[in-house]
C-alpha cells in the first residue's frame, strides 16, 4: 500500500495508468456557451471542492478522470442560466511522456557517452512545454540496452540510479522557476 500526500489523488487515466495530482494541479477546460458564464477563479474553487469531497468526505484515495470530471460538470451546472449541457466539460492533467528505450536506441552504439545529452535535451524541450507533469518510462529495459546485460546486475542498478539521478539534477537546474513533476519509471 502507498501513502499518498494528505491534499493529492490518484487520477486513474483511461490508459490505465495513474497520475498523483493535488488540487492546483487539475486542468480543466470547459466548451460552448458555457466557458464565459463561470470565472476562472469560481472554476478553480469548484475543483477544490470536488477534490475535497472526493478526498475527505467520501475518503477516497483515488478517482477515475472521468468521475472527477462528471462530479465537477454536476457542480458546474448549478451555475449560469440554464445549466450546461452534457458532454461540455473536459478534465486534463497537462502531461509528456518519453520512452528512455527509444532515447537508448536513438543513442546508437554510442551508449551512455550520446544517451545523457539526448536525455537532456528531451527533458529541456518539455521544461519549456505547458505542462505539469513529465513521465519517462522504460526505465529497466534501458538500462539493460545501454549496459548491454541480459540479466539485471549491479552494474544495471548503478546505472538506473545515475540516470535518475540525473534526471532529478536537470529538473532542478534548468526548470526555470517551473512547477513540475518528475516521473521515472
Amino acid at each position: 500500500m502507498m501513502l499518498l500526500q494528505t491534499e493529492c489523488l490518484l487520477f486513474r487515466l483511461s490508459t490505465g495508468e495513474s497520475v498523483l495530482l493535488s488540487p492546483d494541479m487539475v486542468s480543466v477546460q470547459i466548451s460552448g456557451d458555457a466557458a464565459p458564464i463561470i470565472p476562472p477563479e469560481m472554476l478553480s474553487e469548484c475543483v477544490s471542492a470536488v477534490f475535497h469531497y472526493f478526498k475527505h468526505e467520501l475518503g477516497r484515495d483515488s478517482v477515475s478522470v472521468a468521475e472527477f470530471s462528471r462530479t465537477l460538470e454536476r457542480v458546474l451546472r448549478r451555475f449560469g442560466p440554464g445549466g450546461m449541457r452534457p458532454g461540455t466539460l473536459g478534465c486534463v492533467a497537462p502531461a509528456f511522456e518519453a520512452d528512455l528505450r527509444r532515447l537508448a536506441q536513438e543513442s546508437g552504439k554510442g551508449f551512455e557517452l550520446l544517451f545523457f545529452p539526448r536525455l537532456r535535451d528531451e527533458l529541456n524541450k518539455q521544461l519549456h512545454q505547458p505542462v505539469q507533469v513529465i513521465r519517462f518510462h522504460g526505465l529497466r529495459g534501458c538500462v539493460k540496452q545501454l549496459a548491454g546485460a541480459r540479466r539485471w546486475g549491479n552494474r544495471c542498478q548503478t546505472l538506473r540510479d545515475q540516470i535518475v539521478a540525473y534526471l532529478r539534477a536537470c529538473v532542478c537546474t534548468d526548470n526555470a522557476g517551473k512547477d513540475c513533476t518528475l516521473i521515472v519509471e
